[in-house]
């Protein structure tokens, strides 16, 4: 293939990358199943736009995997693996570890050699990490126990995958030179024994040039002040890290990898990371669009029986596994289900181990065509197993729990907070800190129980619902807060209480402005974005730290509150960001503020008003009670 050829097939694949992978993540499949699913379009099977012969492609898009580990290793800081050792090192190492060694034992009786079964279990025992963390952060569950602990398994699989490369290329090496290495006494030949000493230089190498030369090169680059000139380094380490690797007979994704742990305490470490990303999901986007263009589909229609007993198998097996190891690791019932599920498919790293197996001569066509195949319907499936979760597991396990709707007393409290999450936890302490008592709603089970271990007593229920509101005693409350974090149910209990109760003052979390502008409109008059006072105090923290004095600073955040308000209300009936108007007023508001900032900063009375900066006096006291006692130098 010419290389006119190549750029265009490149250029076809990023075109279809574009139009599928924006859709794929609305639909909330993730983008390498985006990237998959427009290899499949644009592939032979479909459209037809590009052939099966893709492998110069392929070569090109490789090097987007080696990239990627030489990332992978560069976030492996040593102080993060140690503290999160235990969940890391013991639920990942075991997770990989039984699932490799079932599915070695499964596909060893039934299918396959021990060389091919080995590899097939250590490549099946991997989960996506692209997929479930991007799930678990969209769905807000990442820091959940059973996030925490998904999150573990997965950082661990990244961590193996190196390994396992060397795993496949020396179970690799042992079929094709099965003998012919080994002298008359079966030990090596002096070839072998060469071999193994140009290895561990090669590694040496890495390790002592990573350690005290790569220092010194990225300072003399960074000196010259010419981020393109650090970017080409960076591209140049890598490559020739690989090529390096691949002279001495090893894998330039293990040499790489290496390369970034090494590097992984380095001051540089985050410029070359950011060097290196766009470039890395880049080439990755089109190694992923290559796969799917390489499915055989007609090996899945003549083989589908198969296909499908293998997928069940994969699916059924991870499932118990992941549960069993939940157990062992003490999460709840709840937990361990969001565990066992978010983990269950095989991983896109497989996309990368079963096409180097199948390079090396592991796996011949039709092994890898079918557990490409796998690999890739169990990714499709992923959506469908967070659903049978949250859907259909979840209920299910709260009701066995006894985690029905609370019920709830009615005590005459004068203040009811729906929504009980970090920001109704800094709401509900403060109104505590003053006296004031209140009944707390949440319908976060989890959440529930984990605050009744601090003394919070939090009710469970739905507050979105008219029957709930009459047993938390809103009939004789005063103040209905409504702290959730969701827009749309937020409005669902605005207008079930401003409906049944209107004697109610509604103080309400909005999610942003134009929730906030939304509101007003429909006469909520206690609302506020749940960013907006956070965010205005760190501006002042950082006048302060500019050189302002502290009075100035605090007086700058008050007037911009108080000037944000009127306009708030000046806007409330033209919240639309597609009206002209509004943008004319918002541009406006911005220009009469900065100019009442800067008049207020000139006018005198700031000096009157210096006695308030109690912290620049001691300063000032400091330093001239210092002058006054200093004595001269001996």
């Amino acid at each position: 293939m010419h290389l006119d050829e190549i750029f265009f097939r490149i250029m076809i694949y990023l075109l279809a990358a574009v139009i599928s992978v924006p859709i794929a993540k609305k639909m909330g499949l993730g983008s390498v199943l985006g990237y998959l699913i427009a290899g499949i379009v644009i592939g032979p099977f479909a459209l037809a736009l590009v052939g099966s012969d893709g492998e110069d492609v392929m070569h090109i898009a490789e090097f987007g995997v080696v990239i990627m580990l030489f990332i992978v290793g560069l976030e492996l800081h040593p102080g993060m693996l140690w503290r999160m050792k235990r969940l890391i090192f013991g639920l990942g190492g075991m997770q990989i570890g039984f699932t490799a060694f079932i599915f070695a034992v499964i596909t060893a009786l039934f299918w396959l050699n021990t060389a091919q079964a080995i590899t097939t279990g250590l490549i099946l025992a991997l989960s996506s990490t692209a997929i479930v963390l991007q799930t678990l952060s969209e769905k807000g569950m990442l820091q959940t126990r059973g996030g925490r602990h998904s999150f573990s398994v997965l950082l661990m699989q990244d961590i193996s995958v190196v390994p396992i490369f060397a795993i496949i290329a020396l179970l690799a090496n042992q079929v094709v030179t099965d003998g012919a290495e080994l002298d008359s006494n079966g030990g090596l030949t002096d070839n072998g024994w060469y071999q193994l000493m140009i290895i561990i230089g090669a590694v040496a190498v890495i390790i002592i040039g990573g350690r005290y030369l790569a220092h010194y090169v990225f300072k003399l680059i960074a000196e010259t002040g010419l981020r393109e000139l650090f970017t080409a380094t960076a591209l140049l380490l890598v490559i020739g890290v690989a090529v390096f690797m691949d002279a001495v007979g090893l894998s330039p994704a293990l040499g790489t990898f290496l390369a970034g742990v090494v590097l992984a305490n380095s001051e540089y470490r985050y410029e070359l990371e950011n060097n290196l990303e766009p470039f890395k999901g880049l080439l990755l986007g089109v190694f992923f669009i290559s796969v799917g263009a390489s499915i055989n589909f007609d090996l899945l229609i003549s083989h589908w029986m198969l296909i499908v007993l293998i997928l069940t198998v994969l699916v059924g097996v991870k499932l118990g596994v992941l549960f069993v190891l939940g157990k062992i690791f003490k999460l709840n019932s709840s937990h361990n289900m969001l565990f066992t599920f978010s983990l269950a498919q095989a991983g896109e790293f497989g996309f990368v181990l079963i096409t180097f197996a199948a390079q090396v001569g592991l796996y011949d066509g039709f092994t890898s065509g079918v557990l490409l195949i796998v690999v890739a319907l169990s990714m499709l499936i992923t959506p469908v197993l967070f659903i049978i979760n949250e859907h259909l597991i979840q209920p299910r396990l709260i009701k066995s729990v006894n985690q029905e709707e609370d019920t709830v007393e009615d005590n005459g409290h004068p203040v009811i907070i729906a929504g009980f999450g970090r920001f109704g936890q800094v709401f509900g302490r403060f109104l505590n800190a003053n006296g004031i008592k209140l009944k707390i709603i949440d319908n976060n089970p989890h959440n529930v129980q984990y605050l009744k271990k601090f003394g919070y007593k939090v009710y469970f229920g739905d507050m979105t619902r008219k029957d709930m509101l009459d047993a938390a005693g809103a009939a004789n409350a005063k103040v209905l807060a409504i702290t959730m974090s969701e827009r749309d149910q937020i409005d669902k209990l605005v207008h079930l209480a401003q409906k049944h109760y209107p004697h109610l003052k509604l103080i309400v979390r909005a999610v942003d402005v134009a929730h906030e502008l939304a509101l007003q409109n429909i006469g909520v008059e206690g609302h506020r974005q749940a960013i907006f006072d956070s965010a205005i105090q760190l501006g002042t923290d950082a006048l302060s730290a500019l050189g302002h004095s502290q009075h100035q600073s605090y007086r700058s955040g008050l007037t911009f509150r108080h000037l944000d308000k009127r306009f708030m209300k000046n806007l409330q009936q033209r919240y639309s960001k597609d009206d002209p108007h509004f943008l004319m007023e918002t541009k406006k508001f911005a220009e009469h503020l900065e100019n009442i900032l800067l008049m207020q900063q000139k006018h005198p009375y700031q000096e009157m008003d210096c006695a308030w900066d109690t912290h620049s006096l001691i300063e000032e006291a400091i330093e001239v009670d210092e002058s006054q006692n200093s004595t001269p130098n001996d």
